[in-house]
């Protein structure tokens, strides 16, 4: 049974993919092996199948398909992640080949395995020696995410670790399965295809330049000289992409290559892809099987295993595979290209019948040990052996937690005299990616926000990031521009609208808040000059940020017209927006969740507050309390709306990739909530968001960095993503700086408890 097979624990559930039948190619047989030899081997053990799809809507794909992926739909890999995740799955194993997954090198295939928990372990059907950058970088990635992977061998292990630095403790070597058939005598089936009479030498395989039939053709004068009644069956259909790229003239050229050698009658090209017991059928009805191959480093032949496994005296250049497969005598090797070698050897086991039926017994024997139930139990033993070393999360009750002090430390590794870089690869700023005006607008708040910063400091630094957004007002355009290179070369002549409302934001913060009166004098004569802006536009975000500026520099200005007038033009627009997208399900202002969502109420709560509107404030309410009750996970912690939710009809919001600015945004919007109703269930709301940055999450991992005041970019499935770019930080401190303000720093904060609605 099961258990005394794996040795290890009860294993229900699996998830495969890889190419599936009817799809024609050697991989969409291995896999489609494969499942039926786990099928009948165990079959307690439900096994999900996830078909890579060259050709949506061609494959009549059977019910053993759970599902498939598009192999250039990035969304669809992402979605099939989703869909692994929630399936119950234990373990993942996932079939390799270069050229069956999409992006460069077939990355695709990692951004699904970086979006599941459960263990992987990677069949590798190619390992390459002197693999191309992307090459290198996918099975890097690989690697990486694997828990246990599989080549077919000895070989595909040594080139995984001196090429690639794997562990080897990481690789397992199981060779490629075969059917399990008796060794019969090749005459008794020779009638069924019309080779009665005949001394038959077979190369099965998709036809290509690399297959090496070119030495086969030229070895057969030799060959029919001494043994008139011998014919050389080439089987396969020519392979796809060379038919796609020159039809089939590479056939047409070894026919006449035949014939040019005077022995067309004794060869004979079967085209078409031949399902896969008539395949074995053929193997058995052959007296010799050959594999010319002109590639020394191809590591893994199923045609050579299924031969071996049916018992065939085996003529083949030493490739990989074969030097492995065919050693001590199990088979017979000739120098790549050497048809006068592939002569000799062909014409001695014609000639012998008692060598031939002795190789036959050996190739047989050997073949024993790899029929496809010893795979389904090699295979099943380590998966169970990845899931058992699996690392347990304890999730422990969940502790009373305190607020962390403001720290300006990682905003200043972040900033030069320029103004604050945005992204970090792990701490080091990356100076490739430049400047935008999002994270200095945002680092120019938080110098208001640092009440305990030192003034020195905070006058540089002040004087730096609005110089910042100084320098990115474009008078021709009337728009700031976002993106600055390093050399401090603008990107563009006008930023988006969503920055463009976001610096409107921060000038209203900075005349509201800031320390120095040269400051908000600067950022209110900054906003009078371009606070009209406001008036053109269109994205809903946008609008809200330059309702939250305009609503700070009113309480800088009371009676400031501009400010009002921002103020008055875009709440109806977001009233009208939200009756035609609600729903009983839906209380929400698009038909789709984004970045940022806790704004758009925050923003309708302070219009509602300066105008006097209290139809704004109750609207902003309600839909701040919908979008809380989204932001939680079944045990009531906060989870922020992650980006792969981004821009999904009606849809309900996924758990990854979650982002510090959606934890700062709730946190800002709930602080806005409590202040204006006074009710006690705002502000364990907005805890609980601060909690999520000290490690209230779903994967218990704090991502702020305490030590230095750096915050992680995200959640992942697997971990923390954990460089540290500007938008994180800031979110962090600015979160800190709310909190704060709030907080008595020895109250502890209820970041586990969920807000009373």
């Amino acid at each position: 049974m099961m258990s005394e097979v794996v040795g290890t624990g009860t294993i229900e559930r699996l998830a495969m993919i890889g190419n599936f039948l009817p799809r024609q190619c050697g991989l969409a047989t291995f896999t489609t092996d494969v499942y039926g030899a786990m099928r009948d081997r165990f079959p307690d053990v439900q096994v999900d199948v996830y078909a890579m799809d060259d050709h949506v809507g061609r494959y009549d794909y059977p019910a053993a398909v759970t599902g498939t992926i598009p192999e250039r739909d990035l969304s669809a890999y992402l979605d099939t992640a989703r869909r692994i995740e929630a399936s119950g799955a234990q373990a993942l194993w996932l079939q390799h080949e270069y050229g069956i997954y999409g992006g460069p090198a077939g990355e695709h295939i990692l951004a699904l395995l970086d979006r599941t928990t459960m263990p992987v372990i990677v069949t590798l059907h190619t390992v390459l020696e002197r693999p191309s950058a992307d090459e290198r970088r996918v099975m890097e990635g690989l690697l990486r995410r694997a828990a246990r992977v599989v080549v077919m061998a000895e070989r595909g292990r040594e080139i995984l670790t001196r090429v690639y630095g794997a562990n080897p403790r990481q690789i397992a070597m199981i060779p490629h399965g075969v059917p399990d058939r008796a060794l019969i005598d090749p005459d008794t089936l020779k009638e069924r295809f019309g080779w009665q009479g005949r001394r038959v030498v077979l190369t099965f395989g998709l036809l290509a330049p690399n297959k090496g039939i070119e030495t086969m053709i030229a070895a057969l004068p030799a060959v029919v000289e001494r043994h008139p009644d011998a014919l050389y069956v080439v089987l396969g259909a020519t392979h796809p992409n060379l038919v796609a790229h020159e039809g089939e003239k590479y056939r047409d050229r070894l026919k006449a290559l035949a014939a040019e050698k005077g022995v067309a009658d004794n060869v004979r090209f079967l085209d078409g892809f031949v399902e896969h017991d008539e395949l074995i059928d053929y193997l058995q009805a052959a007296d010799i099987y050959a594999t010319p191959y002109s590639n020394p480093a191809q590591i893994t032949s199923g045609t050579l295993s299924y031969a071996i496994g049916v018992g065939k005296p085996v003529v083949s250049t030493p490739y990989v595979h074969a030097t492995e497969i065919l050693a001590d005598g199990h088979g017979v090797l000739v120098d790549f290209g050497d048809a006068a070698a592939f002569a000799r050897e062909i014409d001695r086991l014609l000639s012998s019948d008692r060598d031939r039926g002795r190789l036959a017994e050996r190739a047989y024997a050997r073949g024993r040990t790899m029929i496809w139930p010893r795979l389904a139990e090699a295979m099943l033993a380590e998966t169970a052996a990845a899931i058992a070393a699996q690392p347990r999360r304890i999730v422990a009750a969940p502790a009373a937690i305190r607020p962390i002090a403001p720290d300006f430390a990682a905003v200043e590794r972040m900033s030069d005299a320029t103004g604050m870089l945005q992204h970090s690869i792990y701490s080091i700023p990356d100076r490739r990616h430049g400047y935008c005006i999002d994270d200095n607008a945002r680092a120019l708040m938080l110098v208001s926000a640092m009440r305990d910063l030192d003034p020195v400091a905070r006058d540089k630094w002040t004087t730096i990031y609005a110089s910042f957004v100084q320098y990115a007002w474009n008078p021709d355009k009337r728009r700031f521009r976002n993106f600055m290179n390093f050399d401090r070369t603008w990107c563009e002549d006008e930023g988006s609208e969503d920055s463009n409302g976001r610096t409107l934001w921060a000038l209203g913060v900075t005349a509201r808040d800031a320390q120095e009166g040269k400051h908000r004098d600067w950022a209110g004569a900054m906003f009078d000059s371009t606070g009209s802006i406001a008036f053109d536009l269109q994205s809903l975000r946008a609008q809200a940020f330059a309702m939250l500026g305009a609503a700070a520099m009113l309480e800088a200005k009371p009676g400031h017209e501009l400010s009002r007038s921002i103020l008055a033009k875009f709440p109806d627009v977001h009233l009208a927006l939200l009756d035609a997208a609600r729903r009983p399900e839906w209380q929400w202002f698009e038909i789709v969740l984004a970045y940022d969502n806790a704004r758009l109420p925050e923003a309708l709560i302070r219009a509602g507050a300066a105008l006097g509107r209290d139809d704004l404030v109750a609207c902003g309410l309600s839909t701040l309390r919908w979008i809380c009750d989204k932001q939680t996970s079944p045990e009531g912690r906060f989870r922020a709306v992650g980006t792969e939710s981004f821009h999904r009809p009606y849809a309900e919001p996924l758990q990854f990739d979650q982002q510090p600015l959606e934890a700062q945004a709730t946190v800002d919007a709930c602080l806005t909530a409590h202040a204006q109703t006074n009710d006690a269930a705002w502000l364990a709301e907005a805890e609980r968001a601060y909690g999520w940055f000290l490690g209230h999450n779903d994967l218990d991992l704090p991502l702020a960095s305490v030590a230095d005041g750096g915050c992680f970019d995200g959640l992942m499935p697997t971990g923390l993503n954990r460089n540290q770019g500007a938008e994180s930080i800031l979110a962090l401190q600015l979160a800190n700086c709310a909190i704060s303000r709030v907080s008595q720093a020895q109250r502890p904060v209820a970041g586990a408890e969920r807000a009373a609605a």
